[in-house]
C-alpha cells in the first residue's frame, strides 16, 4: 500500500530542512574560518554584511518582491538604535564562537532565553506567566551547569570567563535587538526586507572603522606578503557564510511562515542536537557530563 504524500507535508519538511542546513553551515563554516583566521574577526564579519547588502541588490533586480529602500538620512537616524544593537550582538557573538568550540557554542550563548523574556518584560512592563518563569530559570539552570569548571576537560577545551562573557554579552543584545525590531519596522514601511538592508549597511558603516582601529587590515596585508597563510579558507569561507546568512535570514522567516513557530521552535532545537554531535564529529570536541547535561536542560527549558 502506497501511503500518499501532501504538497504541504513535502513544503514543509523542505523548509525545516533548508532552515537547518543554512543554520549549521553557517556556525561551522564560520567556526573553521576562526579557527584557520582567528586574528581577523571583525574583517570577517564586515564581508559577511557587504556580500548580504549585495545579494539583496541582486534579490531585487530579479524580483519585484524585493524593495530596496531610497537612502534618508531621517529614516537613518531613527533606526540607528536597531543597527547599533544588531552589530554589538554580531561582534560579540563572533568573539564568543572563535574562543569556544562548536559543540560548546549553544552553552555559552544558553542565557539568550532567559534575557529575552528579561529585556520583553521591561520594555512591555507585563509580568511574565508562573510558567514562563519557570521555564526561564530552568534554562538558567542549565548554562551554570554547563559553565561550571570540569576536572574531565583538559585546559585547552575550558572556555576562558571573557569568552564566556562575551557569550552573555551577545545573548543580551540578540534580546535586545528581538524587542527593537517590533518598534523599527513602521520606519521601514513595516518591510522586514528594507529593515534588513539598513540592518545590514548601517552594521557595516559602524563596523568599518573598528576593523582598521584593530589593525586587521594590516594584518591582513601582512598575512598575504608572508606567504605562509592559508587565504583560501579565509576568502571561501567569507563567500560561504555571506551567502549562507543571507539564506539563514530568508529560511528563518520561512520556517515560521509555512510551519508554525512551535515548530520552528523543534527544528531549532534539533539543529542544536547536530550541531553538538557534527562538533565532536569534524572538530573532535570534548563532551563532558556536564556539557550533556547543560544541552538537555537548556533545550528542556526552552521546549
Amino acid at each position: 500500500m502506497i501511503i500518499p504524500i501532501s504538497v504541504n507535508t513535502l513544503q514543509v519538511s523542505g523548509v525545516v530542512s533548508f532552515y537547518m542546513s543554512a543554520a549549521l553551515v553557517m556556525v561551522f563554516v564560520n567556526k573553521l574560518v576562526l579557527n584557520n583566521t582567528p586574528d581577523l574577526p571583525l574583517l570577517f564579519l564586515l564581508v559577511q554584511l557587504l556580500i548580504a547588502v549585495v545579494l539583496l541588490h541582486v534579490s531585487a533586480a530579479i524580483s519585484r518582491r524585493v524593495e530596496i529602500p531610497q537612502f534618508d538620512w531621517g529614516v537613518a537616524k531613527k533606526l540607528t538604535p536597531v543597527v547599533l544593537v544588531n552589530v554589538i550582538g554580531l561582534v560579540f557573538n563572533t568573539l564568543c564562537l572563535r574562543g569556544v568550540e562548536a559543540s560548546y557554542f549553544q552553552i555559552a550563548r544558553g542565557l539568550q532565553l532567559p534575557l529575552t523574556i528579561l529585556v520583553s518584560s521591561i520594555h512591555t512592563r507585563c509580568i511574565p506567566s508562573i510558567k514562563t518563569i519557570a521555564a526561564a530559570v530552568l534554562v538558567s539552570c542549565g548554562f551554570f551547569v554547563g559553565v561550571a569548571p570540569s576536572s574531565a576537560l583538559p585546559l585547552l577545551a575550558s572556555p576562558t570567563p571573557i569568552t564566556l562573557f562575551y557569550g552573555i554579552l551577545s545573548s543580551l543584545f540578540i534580546a535586545l535587538h528581538a524587542v527593537l525590531i517590533k518598534s523599527s519596522l513602521p520606519h521601514c514601511e513595516n518591510s522586514t526586507i528594507q529593515l534588513a538592508w539598513w540592518t545590514n549597511v548601517g552594521s557595516a558603516v559602524f563596523l568599518l572603522p573598528f576593523v582598521v582601529f584593530n589593525g586587521e587590515l594590516q594584518i591582513l596585508r601582512d598575512n598575504i606578503i608572508e606567504g605562509s597563510w592559508d587565504g583560501k579558507v579565509f576568502g571561501w569561507g567569507c563567500l560561504v557564510t555571506g551567502v549562507f546568512g543571507f539564506l539563514l535570514c530568508v529560511a528563518g522567516l520561512l520556517s515560521i511562515k509555512v510551519t508554525s513557530p512551535i515548530t520552528h521552535m523543534f527544528s531549532s532545537a534539533a539543529k542544536s542536537v547536530l550541531q553538538t554531535l557534527l562538533g565532536v564529529y569534524i572538530f573532535h570536541d570534548i563532551l563532558t557530563v556536564n556539557r550533556i547535561s547543560s544541552i538537555l536542560v537548556i533545550l528542556g527549558g526552552t521546549m
